[in-house]
């Protein structure tokens, strides 16, 4: 896909093929559609992130919390975003042994009982021993540590969304 297509997409088009770049944040896709025509898939990924660090504290804690569990109740379900699933795969969340599954469960209800959102980490860049030590590591921070963190990481993911979507035509930036 070029930047000439996206640009020239219908308010539905758009969001059929952008709409979960930020995790079930449909609106934040909504709202960079009106910022066209992008100059590239760069710009159109600068309005998204500009759009994230443009919202209050409680629009960013609401952004993380739109993020499933890892290796949680949604991948047990079956009702992950096809996304999240592919991510969560391809990290090895998808095939933990009974401990560690038990363990990382454990380790989220703590996270998210003291930060009051789900931990985010971008699964596409990390295996699950690196998940579990990162997990393990910012549970030590401060809330306001871990919601910049926090968004770092769905910037992370949006970026890698938004690459699989447009390559070859966006750069990588990580």
């Amino acid at each position: 896909m070029d930047i000439a297509a996206a640009n020239s997409m219908t308010y539905e088009e758009f969001m059929d093929v952008f709409g979960n770049i930020v995790e079930k944040c449909p609106l934040i896709t909504a709202a960079v559609w009106s910022k066209r025509p992008f100059d590239n898939f760069l710009d159109l990924e600068n309005s998204v992130f500009e759009f994230i660090d443009s919202l209050s504290t409680s629009g960013k804690q609401g952004v993380l919390r739109c993020h499933p569990d890892l290796a949680g109740r949604e991948l047990m379900s079956g009702t992950l975003t096809t996304e999240s699933k592919r991510e969560q795969h391809q990290s090895g969340l998808t095939s933990l042994r009974p401990e560690e599954r038990q363990k990382l469960n454990q380790l989220n209800a703590c996270y998210k009982e003291k930060f009051g959102f789900p931990f985010v980490i971008c699964a596409k860049l990390n295996d699950k021993a690196r998940i579990l030590q990162e997990l393990s590591e910012r549970f030590e921070n401060s809330p306001q540590e871990e919601l910049q963190n926090g968004i770092e990481e769905v910037k992370k993911i949006c970026h890698l969304r938004l690459q699989d979507l447009c390559s070859p035509g966006m750069p990588t930036k990580l």
